[in-house]
This record gives structure tokens, sequence and C-alpha cells, in this order.
């Protein structure tokens, strides 16, 4: 995860600034930068070197790990956990309810108690486009790319591109963050980088990580 475990609450070399609100017993790694009327609850963990947009909110036992970039606006609900170098853009919403009411079946207002929170899981490299919502549970795979406005409602595989509402995969992506071109039958290859990747049932992985 590359989470600072073990760090005090606020470290030399982080930049919090003035009207950002940061509980006490939220855990940043150095080198982190948590901009403008930022939210981080209580016990959040957050990795070296990250970015907290303007305005974004992490909720209570959130973790980020390291190199994280919540852009302007992201709001990410417990028990939310984001993997190094994930990419969340403005507005994107991670939500933590399946079945959400103000009030139960008798009128009375719900409590924290009353409803099972379940995160939203971010693998290493990902990156979620402005205005998606994900809803609670899913998981993103490695380096998968969320398209802006998506609303996701089942896992994402690895390197996978997706796309609407709900949100299908419409691509295959490498690690560059460009669509694959086909480079022969189940294998594919990025433009920038020239990595090729081998497709076997749905799943994607790197030629250097096949048998």
């Amino acid at each position: 995860m590359g989470i600072a475990e073990g760090a005090e609450p606020l470290r030399e070399g982080v930049r919090v600034e003035s009207t950002a609100d940061v509980d006490d017993r939220a855990v940043i790694g150095p080198g982190t930068t948590v901009w403008h009327l930022a939210q981080i609850r209580e016990h959040a963990e957050i990795g070296a070197e990250c970015i907290i947009g303007r305005g974004a909110y992490i909720g209570p036992g959130v973790r980020l790990g390291s190199r994280v970039k919540l852009q302007n606006h992201a709001l990410v609900y417990e028990p939310a956990v984001l993997e190094d170098g994930v990419f969340v853009g403005p507005a994107a919403v991670l939500t933590n309810d399946l079945y959400p009411r103000s009030v139960d079946v008798d009128g009375t207002l719900k409590r924290g108690d009353d409803w099972h929170a379940r995160g939203v899981t971010l693998r290493r490299g990902c990156s979620i486009g402005g205005r998606a919502v994900l809803v609670a549970g899913v998981t993103v795979g490695r380096w998968a790319l969320v398209a802006a406005g998506a609303v996701v409602h089942r896992d994402v595989p690895d390197f996978a591109l997706v796309a609407g509402v709900p949100a299908r995969r419409i691509k295959w992506v490498g690690r560059a963050g460009e669509p694959l071109e086909a480079a022969g039958a189940d294998r594919w290859r990025c433009p920038r980088t020239g990595e090729e990747y081998v497709e076997a049932d749905g799943t994607l992985t790197p030629a250097d990580e096949t048998p």
C-alpha cells in the first residue's frame, strides 16, 4: 500500500492550507499537500507525496497509498482503500451504502449503527474520470481507467477502460493510460511504450508477467 504506518498525524514536510479541515487523528505522509477547503476525517491514513485537491473529502478510516491524486471536490467515503498511484478526477464520488435511506421504516432518523458501510477499492495506478460515480463495494483493477461521468456498479478488471451508465468495458489500456492496439491473436501493444499484453479469459496481463 505504501501508507505511512506509524507516522505522526502531521509530519514535517506536509503542506496543509489554512482553510483545510484536517482531524488531529489523521495520519499524513511526508510530501503530501492538502489544498483549501479539503476535509480529512479522523483516523484517515494518507501516504507520501499525495495531492488532496480543493474541497475534497476523505472519510473516517479511509486509506490512501503514496502519490495518490484527489482532484477538486472528489468525495471518498469510508472505508475506501486507494492503493499507490491512484488518480481520482474532479467531483468523482466513491459511495459506501448500497441501500441508502435517511430514515428507517418506522420513520426515525437512521444512525451509524443502522447500516453497514461498504468501501470502494481502487487498485494500484488506476484512474477515475471526473464526475464518475462508483457504487459501494466495487473494486477497480490495476491501471484501469474509468471514463468521465461513468457509473460503475460492478468490478472493473485490470487494464480495462470502462465508460457509460452503467459502465461497460470498451477497450483495454496500458500502464501509460492510452488505449492498446492489436498485436496479433490475443495480444495487445501500447502505442507509447511498446509494452505488450496478453488477453485470456476476459483478463489482460502484461506479457512480462505471464508464465
